[in-house]
């Protein structure tokens, strides 16, 4: 919101002293950026939580339930830059068996991001300690 908020004002302000031309690309930047960071499209490609479950027991990868919007799960991705792709992702608003396993972990609160390393929940873990319990890449 506050990207949004200094955005507009911002724009606005130039609108008003005759620098419409610079004013509508900023606002446009604003809302693209907000969109970008805000987007599932900024994780990586979410996994359904039976398939990830599946996987993790395979290769000792952790988990990770997020859903779109949440400030905390994008301060995770953002922090994990390229670690976040050997993690799976599974999104709690996509996937109902995803949802049901963080109510489950939170005595029944849909708390993200909640992270499952090694059986274990851990509810909006650290970015670093999340990067540490990654295996080295091979």
């Amino acid at each position: 919101m506050l990207f949004l908020v200094c955005g507009s004002l911002l724009a606005t302000a130039w609108a008003v002293r005759g620098f419409p031309g610079t004013a509508v690309p900023l606002l446009l930047l604003t809302f693209v950026l907000l969109a970008g960071l805000y987007s599932p499209l900024a994780f990586p490609r979410p996994i359904g939580a039976a398939e990830a479950q599946r996987r993790s027991a395979a290769d000792g990868r952790p988990i990770v339930y997020w859903r779109s919007g949440c400030k905390y799960c994008l301060r995770m991705r953002l922090r994990l830059g390229r670690s976040a792709h050997q993690l799976h992702w599974v999104d709690i608003w996509r996937d109902p068996a995803g949802a049901a396993a963080v109510r489950a972990a939170n005595g029944g609160d849909e708390t993200v991001p909640t992270v499952v390393v090694a059986g274990r929940p851990h509810v909006n873990p650290d970015p670093a300690w999340v990067r540490a319990q990654l295996s080295p890449p091979t």
